[in-house]
């Protein structure tokens, strides 16, 4: 029985920390982005802003997942190791915006959320989820 509540302990530490990375890609999403993220999507229901920012919270998901399916066998060592690689996921993913944004025409950001379909949109996530990909790779 204790190894229950020992591994739904640790699912919960693990659950928490995920859901701040999470919540902190929807922040990094709204802040490369012009306007209200939570308005574009749910009330003007911006397909756009969606695709990118369901690729950012697929991307951290991934690399969250990873980490804690590679986790060190001390626990405190794999939750320092998961927020760090979360952490460097979501600076990865807006470094990568930036420089499509540098090598673009344009303001990225504003693509991104214009209401008609965009094809700059399927790069962006796609850029998101590579990034996430070779994150996760490396983990260790």
């Amino acid at each position: 029985m204790s190894d229950i509540v020992n591994g739904m302990g640790r699912a919960t530490a693990y659950g928490a920390l995920g859901l701040v990375l999470l919540v902190l890609g929807i922040v990094l999403v709204d802040v490369l982005t012009p306007g209200k993220l939570g308005r574009q999507i749910w009330e003007e229901r911006n397909r756009n802003a969606a695709l990118v920012l369901s690729s950012a919270l697929l991307g951290i998901g991934g690399i969250v997942f990873t980490s804690i399916w590679t986790t060190y066998e001390d626990f405190g060592k794999g939750l320092v190791s998961t927020a760090a690689f979360g952490l460097l996921g979501l600076v990865m993913m807006a470094v990568a915006f930036l420089v499509v944004d540098l090598i673009t025409p344009g303001r990225l950001g504003a693509t991104l959320v214009e209401p008609e379909p965009h094809p700059a949109v399927w790069v962006t996530a796609c850029c998101n989820v590579a990034v996430s990909a070779v994150v996760s790779a490396s983990i260790a």
